[in-house]
């Protein structure tokens, strides 16, 4: 990056837990670089679980769920966080301007050069709505104050996409988070209630592992991957 783009970067995620599980290593490495990260989390988490959305009858969870959010980019050193309530696992129910409008907000609020999304393919419909909102909302014109749009992974949604389904993830960019995969790690503890055990691919034991074997397939101890959307220089 040159000296006269901004060390500001925005990361956009359906569900909390997702910031953390995508790129909180690369989060916590850019807070760490003087980088200031801003989250938002779109969709509430929760409500899907039960047979129609009840936000009443889910508000311990969600007031659970949100300070476990909280924590967690504490942890990683996140310069804010934001949380919508667009609705959990139904946001294709949501007219997709209305969710590119939030997007738009947010990235002329901020102005980053980064930007960090969902993969366009995974199996959650919300990581799909967020993905193309985001993509439009930051689609390069001349006055576009972002310079890079990096789509991320998330374990138990993106390589739950079967190959012959949609398009994989293939990642093309790699950043070394050998020294803040430690942080992750202790992000991801604080969403007790999303974690499961291994070996389910949202574990701590297979979180490491996929962070490690990033890092092995680019001569470094831990990784995390990426699609480039565009890098404009």
């Amino acid at each position: 990056m040159s000296k006269n783009v901004s060390q500001t970067a925005l990361v956009f995620t359906a569900h909390p837990d997702d910031e953390v599980l995508g790129c909180g290593g690369t989060i916590a490495r850019l807070a760490a670089e003087g980088w200031h990260v801003h989250v938002i989390i779109m969709a509430e988490g929760i409500t899907s679980r039960g047979t129609t959305r009840n936000r009443a009858a889910k508000g311990k969870a969600l007031r659970a769920l949100e300070k476990a959010a909280r924590t967690a980019n504490r942890l990683l050193g996140t310069a804010s966080l934001t949380l919508r309530d667009f609705p959990d696992n139904r946001m294709d129910g949501v007219e997709l301007l209305d969710i590119v409008k939030a997007v738009e907000e947010c990235v002329w609020k901020y102005k980053p050069s980064r930007v960090f999304t969902h993969h366009a393919h995974d199996v959650n419909i919300d990581h799909q709505m967020i993905h193309d909102a985001v993509v439009t909302a930051c689609r390069p014109t001349p006055d576009s104050p972002v310079r890079e749009l990096l789509f991320f992974e998330v374990a138990s949604s993106t390589e739950w996409r079967p190959a012959a389904s949609r398009q994989p993830f293939a990642p093309m960019l790699s950043i070394d988070i050998s020294g803040h995969l430690a942080t992750k790690v202790e992000a991801l503890r604080a969403y007790a209630s999303e974690i499961r055990p291994f070996p389910h691919p949202r574990s701590i034991k297979a979180a490491e592992a996929l962070a490690v074997w990033r890092g092995a397939s680019c001569g470094c101890a831990a990784a995390e991957a990426f699609e480039v959307g565009y890098i404009r220089r």
